[in-house]
C-alpha cells in the first residue's frame, strides 16, 4: 500500500485514540490531520506504520490536552465531552472496553487524570498496546508507564460504576423514557429514574441551561414532563441515537438544525444520569446548529399564551357603556 492507503486504513484507530484523550470530536479530527501531515512529510518509512502513527497522534493529543485544560478551568458551567454518535474504530475482541471507554461517564472520569496518565490508560487499557509501544508514544520508560497506569486505574476505579452491557435492555428502557417524555407523563418518567438521578446540562454560557444540576427522581421527572411537551408543540423533534455508546437522542428545531444531544446513563434497570450537551460549539459535527435561545423564547411565549387566554375569559375587557 502507498502512504495514503496505509493512513486511511488506520484513520479510524487514530481518531478513536485522539477522541478518548481529548474528549472533543473537532480536536481529535485536527490531531488526526496533523498526524497525516507529519507522516506525509517524513522521508523515511517506519518499521511499523501503526506504531508510528499511533505514537504521533498520541503526542499531538497530549499537547492539545495540556492547553485545553486551561480553557476548561475557565469554562462556564459543567463541561461535557463533544457527543459522538458512532465510534469509527471497531475491534470485536475489545468491543466491551471500547464501548465502556467512550461513554460520557468514563470520559468525565478520564478528565481527572493527568494528560500522561490519560494517554497511557487509553493506549494500554482500551486499545491493548504493549508497554514498549506505550512508552514510545508518551516518551517515558516502560517502568514509568507502568506506574502511570497504576495511578490511572486507581483514579478510574474510585468513581466508576460499570454500565449495563445489555444493549437491547438499555434501548428498551430508553424507548420507554422518550415515549414518556413526549407525552409529558411524569409518573412514567419517575418510574424509570433512579432515586438519586441527576439532570445536568452543558451550555458553556452559549445556550440556555440549568442554573445547577437537578437532583432526585421527583424533581427531574416534573421538570422534564413540564418542559419537553412544549418543545414538541413548537415543532422541535428528536431522533433516538446511541450517544457515546449509551442510549440518547438528538433534538432538532423545525428546520432540522441541531439543538442538543441528550444521553442517558443506565445502571440496574434505571436511569442514573441524564446529560444534555447544548453548547453550539460542541454540536457542529452533527449538522447545522440551531438557535437555542430563540427556541427558549418561543417556548416561554407559548407557555404564557394559555395564561393570557384564561385571564381574558375570567376578566373580560369591556368597552365604555353607551
Amino acid at each position: 500500500m502507498n502512504k495514503v492507503e496505509e493512513f486511511e486504513e488506520l484513520r479510524p484507530l487514530l481518531f478513536s485514540i485522539a477522541y478518548r484523550i481529548l474528549g472533543s470530536v473537532s480536536e481529535a479530527e485536527d490531531a488526526v490531520q496533523e498526524t497525516w501531515l507529519r507522516f506525509d512529510g517524513s522521508t523515511t518509512r517506519p518499521t511499523s506504520t501503526k506504531a508510528y502513527l499511533s505514537a504521533t497522534v498520541t503526542r499531538i493529543s497530549i499537547d492539545v490536552l495540556r492547553s485545553a485544560r486551561v480553557r476548561r478551568e475557565e469554562y462556564v458551567g459543567p463541561w461535557f465531552p463533544e457527543p459522538l454518535l458512532s465510534d469509527p474504530y471497531q475491534d470485536p475482541a475489545r468491543a466491551v472496553e471500547l464501548a465502556d471507554s467512550v461513554s460520557m461517564a468514563a470520559l468525565l472520569l478520564l478528565e481527572r487524570l493527568s494528560p500522561l496518565e490519560r494517554a497511557v490508560f487509553v493506549l494500554r487499557e482500551v486499545f491493548a498496546f504493549g508497554f514498549d509501544e506505550v512508552a514510545t508514544a508518551v516518551g517515558r520508560s516502560e517502568a514509568a508507564c507502568r506506574q502511570l497506569l497504576v495511578r490511572a486505574r486507581r483514579h478510574m476505579a474510585a468513581g466508576r460504576p460499570r454500565f449495563e452491557a445489555d444493549r437491547r435492555e438499555r434501548q428498551q428502557l430508553a424507548t420507554r423514557f422518550f415515549d414518556a417524555l413526549k407525552d409529558g407523563d411524569v409518573g412514567a418518567l419517575r418510574n424509570l429514574l433512579a432515586a438519586d438521578v441527576q439532570l445536568v446540562g452543558d451550555g458553556g454560557g452559549k445556550a440556555p441551561q440549568l442554573a445547577k444540576a437537578v437532583m432526585g427522581a421527583e424533581n427531574v421527572a416534573r421538570l422534564l414532563g413540564t418542559v419537553f411537551p412544549w418543545l414538541l408543540r413548537i415543532d422541535v423533534s428528536f431522533e433516538l441515537h446511541e450517544v457515546n455508546g449509551q442510549p440518547g437522542a438528538v433534538f432538532r428545531e423545525r428546520d432540522g438544525k441541531v439543538l442538543q444531544a441528550l444521553v442517558l446513563d443506565v445502571l440496574d434497570g434505571q436511569i442514573q444520569a441524564i446529560r444534555a450537551v447544548i453548547n453550539p460549539d460542541k454540536l457542529g459535527h452533527l449538522g447545522p446548529v440551531g438557535d437555542a435561545w430563540a427556541v427558549d423564547r418561543e417556548v416561554r411565549q407559548a407557555r404564557r399564551r394559555p395564561n393570557r387566554l384564561r385571564d381574558a375569559v375570567s376578566h373580560p375587557v369591556t368597552g365604555p357603556t353607551p
